[in-house]
């Protein structure tokens, strides 16, 4: 399944740095602690890390000053920097939870999976059922491509914590990522409907249309759609959905947004460009269908729509040797064997034509005795 943030997460990203509410001192390393707390505390990043750095400068083995240097340089989009401090700090106190868990933050937040994973799995150890813990745990699992990992690691905590969203998003998502979406779905369509979130409700419906669930892969793109969901694939996969259930007024302008979002959308072009087509709109059907088999050029459906837009406008000896290798690729499929029964008699290869109109007879015979495909 596509990799996308996790949008729900209410952890506290910015670090688990101490707070108190003593009076400032005058001066010392102290007092610029106590001040870099409280500028931390209404978020002002910068004064914050100015004064850890003062209070380091005066006391370099003050703990509690660097670990709150770490995670302010995290909350402030400095990454490096805060791995930096953070890895110093737990240099002089390595079984302090906290500053690991900082540290495990601020690889999240760069993007390094496999060194918060790490982190997060050293928290996990000491503290199984920290639940904020066990959640970014598996959430880089499902990143690492583990996602039976943390499925199984998520599962035996959520007893008596069905409430907590996070740890139902996190294990709804590595279910349905590790082919488990008879558990997963109901989950992560649960933690749409409470949380109201465009990303679970996209999440279920793609896995929903894979599954060719139609109806419900629409209710669920649909309601992304109406809480201004706005993901890379969300309208194409809202007009498949449509264009499944027979749709196609609906499912057309959902494509048309797709391809303002990225106009070389191949499943977007695919489909609108075939809907022209249906609609004898051959001038914009062409560059659509030409693009798609630009984008994937042995895609066998963009393959059968620009032959029959050849066959449509008078091409027909590339139309037909298109039908012909498609027909060899894969003998049973139907449309092929319809459409080059129709491109030969314009050919004026009547012989060849009836051939095919016999074969269409007999694949339709099977399929009929066969009756209809398995969902």
């Amino acid at each position: 399944m596509r990799s996308i943030s996790v949008l729900l997460l209410g952890i506290a990203l910015n670090g688990a740095w101490a707070q108190t509410g003593q009076p400032v001192p005058p001066d010392g390393a102290d007092g610029y602690l106590r001040k870099g707390i409280a500028a931390q505390q209404h978020n002002d990043l910068a004064a914050a890390i100015e004064d850890y750095r003062r209070a380091l400068a005066i006391d370099p083995k003050l703990t509690e000053a660097r670990a709150n240097l770490g995670a302010a340089l995290s909350a402030a989009g400095q990454f490096d920097d805060a791995i930096a401090q953070d890895t110093e700090a737990l240099s002089t106190a390595p079984g302090n939870l906290g500053i690991r868990m900082n540290l495990g933050l601020a690889y999240y937040k760069k993007g390094d999976m496999q060194h918060a994973h790490t982190a997060f799995e050293a928290v996990h150890v000491a503290r199984p059922l920290d639940i904020s813990a066990a959640v970014l745990l598996g959430y880089t699992d499902i990143k690492l491509g583990k996602s039976n990992d943390a499925a199984a690691m998520l599962t035996p905590l959520e007893n008596g914590r069905e409430s907590n969203m996070d740890l139902e998003y996190v294990l709804a998502f590595a279910l349905i990522d590790s082919g488990e979406e008879t558990a997963g779905l109901p989950r992560m369509e649960k933690v749409a409907k409470i949380t109201q979130s465009a990303d679970a409700y996209f999440i279920a419906g793609s896995a929903r249309l894979r599954r060719r669930e139609f109806h419900e892969a629409r209710a669920d793109l649909d309601a992304a759609i109406d809480l201004h969901g706005n993901f890379p694939g969300l309208y194409t996969m809202a007009g498949q959905a449509r264009d499944a259930l027979g749709d196609t007024e609906a499912a057309q302008p959902a494509f048309e947004l797709a391809l303002k979002q990225d106009p070389r959308d191949f499943t977007s072009n695919l489909y609108l460009g075939t809907m022209k087509l249906k609609q004898r709109d051959l001038d914009s059907a062409r560059p659509m269908l030409e693009l798609a088999l630009q984008l994937q050029p042995r895609s066998p459906m963009a393959r059968l729509q620009m032959a029959k837009l050849n066959g449509m406008t008078g091409r027909y000896a590339e139309a037909a040797a298109t039908l012909e290798e498609l027909e060899k690729a894969d003998p049973n499929w139907l449309d092929p064997h319809i459409e080059l029964a129709a491109i030969y008699y314009k050919l004026h290869r009547p012989d060849d034509g009836q051939r095919e109109r016999d074969i269409v007879q007999q694949i339709e015979a099977k399929q009929q005795k066969a009756g209809p495909p398995k969902q």
